[in-house]
Formats: C-alpha cells, structure tokens, sequence
C-alpha cells in the first residue's frame, strides 16, 4: 500500500513576524515544498527564520494542472505546507479549494494536519470588548453583486457580525453600514500587530467621519465588527 505525503496547514503572522509558533516553524522547515499565495511575502519569512525549504506559488489563480500536480508530489510521499500571506489559510482563503480537491480525490487515506496560530478576526474580538459567544463572519463582503442584502442581513442580525475589507472600500462599507443600520456601534481593527495597529469604535456616521478626516488610516486591512 502506497504511503502518501502530509499537508500541513500552517497559520503564519498576521502583521508582526514573531507571531509563530516553535512548531510552524519547525514544520516549515522539515517539509519538502511549501505552497505559498505569494512566494515573496512567505520568503520574507523564511528569511527571518533562517529556513531553506523550497517555495511552490499556489494562489486563487493557480491553474488546475498546477493543483494535479501538487497532488502528484502528496501522492508520491512528499510532505508540503500550505501558508496564505498572513493568518490562517482556507479561511477566507483559496487553500480551501485545494484541501477539498485533495481529500476528495485522497480520500481519508491522506493526513491534513492544521498548525494552527494567528488569525485577525479572532484577534480583532479578542481585543474589541464586545462580547461575541455566538458570532457571524462574512469574510469579505461581496464587491458588487449580492451587496446590498448582505448589508441588509447585517442590520437585521441579532448576532454580532464580524467581516473583513479592504483599503479601497472602507468608506464605501461605512457608508452602506450607515443607511442600513445607523444606530449600530461598529468596531474598526486596522492593521492588527503592525506598527500602526487601531482599534476605533462608533456608529457607522462617527467612523465614516473618522476615516474622512484622516485619509492615512484608510490604508491598511481592516476587521468590521458590527454589535447586534
């Protein structure tokens, strides 16, 4: 019976480089490939660590012989680990698609082991004083189509709701927060772990105001955490 290889799914910081664990890190370096979203975001890394393994691209764009033949190098015996730029991978993540592709064509004879670590929107909660037993998370809202009633759903919900976005459309998301559900508080972490790291609290209009006034924080990645 052939023995396959492991796929190691290897949470790595989300800001601050020295949020590893020893194990990550051990991992990474004992692995045959690792499977990076952006070869030169994980060097980086890697570099800090000291580490030689060799790096493999794989992102939402890979193509579907690139995945065939990352599953050939499991099959074959070699043990890989799967890293996103920052935080946990198939979370919000195109790792996912990989994983599901593996074990549907592996099936449980094949070992999918998580290394777990860092990840911004348990970070975010952590340090948001809202209470948040029971949440909702989104992801990243939808650009276009679907919008309006995930915005809808995020008013109407009576759990609190934590998403994520981006740079060029903080103000566009305040904006949409603040016809669908003003009265809200909203939480706003920006660059968790960074040098620049920002937790802001307020109804969407304050935030909206906030952001408008100080056009240098709207750069960044953001966590949304809006209170039921």
């Amino acid at each position: 019976m052939q023995e396959y290889g492991k796929l190691y799914v290897v949470a790595t910081p989300i800001g601050n480089l020295e949020d590893i664990t020893f194990r990550a890190i051990r991992i990474l370096g004992e692995v045959d490939y690792i499977l990076c979203e952006d070869t030169r975001t994980t060097q980086v890394l890697l570099n800090k660590y000291n580490l030689k393994t060799k790096t493999m691209s794989y992102h939402a764009h890979s193509t579907e012989d690139k995945e065939n033949s990352i599953i050939n190098l499991i099959k074959s015996g070699k043990n890989l680990a799967l890293v996103s730029d920052a935080g946990t991978p198939c979370i919000s993540d195109p790792g996912v698609l990989l994983v599901s592709h593996l074990k549907k064509e592996l099936g449980d004879e094949v070992i999918v082991s998580p290394i777990p670590g860092a990840n911004a929107l348990i970070a975010a909660l952590s340090a948001s004083g809202i209470s948040a037993a029971s949440f909702t998370f989104l992801g990243f809202i939808p650009h276009k189509k679907g919008r309006e009633k995930i915005f809808k759903e995020i008013a109407e919900s009576e759990r609190v709701v934590v998403f994520y976005e981006s740079t060029h459309r903080i103000l566009k998301m305040l904006s949409s927060l603040d016809s669908h559900c003003p009265k809200k508080e909203v939480m706003i972490a920006r660059e968790i772990t960074k040098q620049f790291e920002e937790f802001i609290k307020g109804t969407p209009n304050e935030l909206l105001k906030y952001f408008d006034d100080n056009k240098v924080k709207q750069k960044g990645e953001f966590v949304v955490i809006v209170s039921p």
